[in-house]
């Protein structure tokens, strides 16, 4: 009989880390399909409302580098409790929010919190042995995509019972999730551990690498930008082109994490394996570029599947790869620090996506967004062609 090989266990506590995101994805997805019920509550106009997402992401924009600084100095473990703290805290209050103004002030500190999957991020690099680097950033990156899931789908479901119950029910599962952290999720860095070893590896990435990591995280940037624009205006886009009410939105947010979860739990280790993260990250954004571009042209259901399609794994695709690359070639005591830049980046791509999509949707038209962020993804990757060769972009080892 032919052997199985079978895969290695786990690190321990990645099950708590996992977790951990995806509640943070959870409280940030699931307020996509309930826009346009914020839009006509509050009486605000379509910019308005996108602009909650917004506020999400200026808080992880500002806070991503301190948390990821602060996480390589004293450990990864007690930034993640306090995120999960201030996830719970950010919850209740845009569960109680009575205006707008407070409203984002709540969006604003349950992005502070989230702005922590940095370090999330770089607990798994700190215990990933390097040839399964790429399939446990795969598996973290798929909590985004439950996040999606679950998000928009709980959103939907609980908003029946009236608009506050979604916040209140995710002020509790981030609630119980830091209890279990105390006991149960390790510490993956300590401060001022010897790591001659692993600095000697790395000294000629931290010479040569600085302008690549640079450049990876300004086509990070771009990614973002342009995938924030579409997460932020499709719920009305569909509702516009397609007379979809709050249920479908759910549906069609649903099955883009799901295709998110299967590309980042099964496609990003043999497709780096393959193509190298290079190679990946250059496939990626055409399927972005083209997903977006197709969809500015949808009117109808079957042309809507193939576009979302390429949209969503060529964002699974990217959105891993570019976290693996630079963690894996970052100096050990500043894997943090460097993965937050990323995450900093990403969280301005998000303040203004939402922002700058909302308005051409409202100034141009529902398919202006897409049409532009196309042409956004098609600067990525340019910029990502500039760093081929460069020591922190070079393919990861299968």
């Amino acid at each position: 009989m032919k052997r199985v090989r079978s895969r290695p266990p786990l690190p321990p506590g990645f099950g708590t880390i996992w977790t951990t995101v995806a509640i943070d994805l959870i409280g940030f997805g699931m307020i996509f399909p309930i826009l346009p019920i914020y839009a006509r509550r509050f009486h605000v106009s379509s910019a308005t409302a996108t602009g909650l997402i917004a506020a999400f992401s200026a808080a992880s924009f500002v806070f991503s580098p301190i948390w990821g600084r602060v996480s390589d100095k004293v450990g990864r473990k007690p930034v993640i409790l306090l995120s999960l703290t201030g996830t719970a805290v950010g919850s209740l209050l845009t569960g109680a929010a009575g205006g707008i103004a407070l409203l984002y002030v709540a969006r604003f500190i349950d992005g502070a919190s989230g702005a922590s999957v940095s370090v999330a991020q770089a607990a798994v690099s700190d215990v990933a042995p390097e040839g399964q680097r790429p399939r446990l950033f795969g598996l973290l990156g798929a909590a985004f995509g439950i996040g999606f899931v679950a998000g928009p789908a709980f959103g939907a479901l609980a908003a029946l019972w009236g608009p506050r119950v979604p916040f209140y029910a995710a002020a509790v599962l981030a609630g119980v999730n830091a209890l279990v952290a105390v006991r149960r999720l390790p510490e993956t860095h300590h401060p001022g551990e010897a790591v001659a070893e692993r600095e000697r590896r790395f000294a000629l990435a931290r010479m040569a690498g600085a302008k690549a990591a640079a450049r990876l995280i300004g086509v990070a940037f771009f990614a973002l930008l342009s995938f924030s624009a579409f997460e932020a205006t499709f719920a009305l886009f569909g509702q516009r082109r397609l007379g979809f009410d709050i249920g479908s939105s759910a549906a069609v947010f649903a099955g883009i994490g799901l295709v998110i979860v299967a590309t980042q739990a099964g496609l990003v280790h043999p497709t780096v394996s393959r193509l190298g993260e290079t190679g990946t990250l250059r496939a990626g954004l055409i399927g972005d570029a083209a997903g977006l571009l197709v969809l500015a042209f949808v009117r109808s259901w079957w042309s809507l599947v193939p576009a979302l399609l390429a949209l969503t794994i060529g964002q699974g695709l990217v959105q891993t790869t570019m976290s693996s690359t630079l963690a894996g070639r970052a100096d050990p005591r500043r894997r943090g620090m460097l993965l937050g830049a990323q995450q900093s980046a990403g969280g301005l791509g998000r303040v203004l996506g939402p922002l700058l999509g909302g308005l051409l949707f409202q100034q141009v038209g529902p398919g202006a967004p897409y049409i532009a962020g196309a042409a956004v993804m098609t600067l990525a990757l340019l910029l990502l062609q500039t760093a081929v060769g460069d020591p922190v972009s070079a393919p990861a080892t299968p």
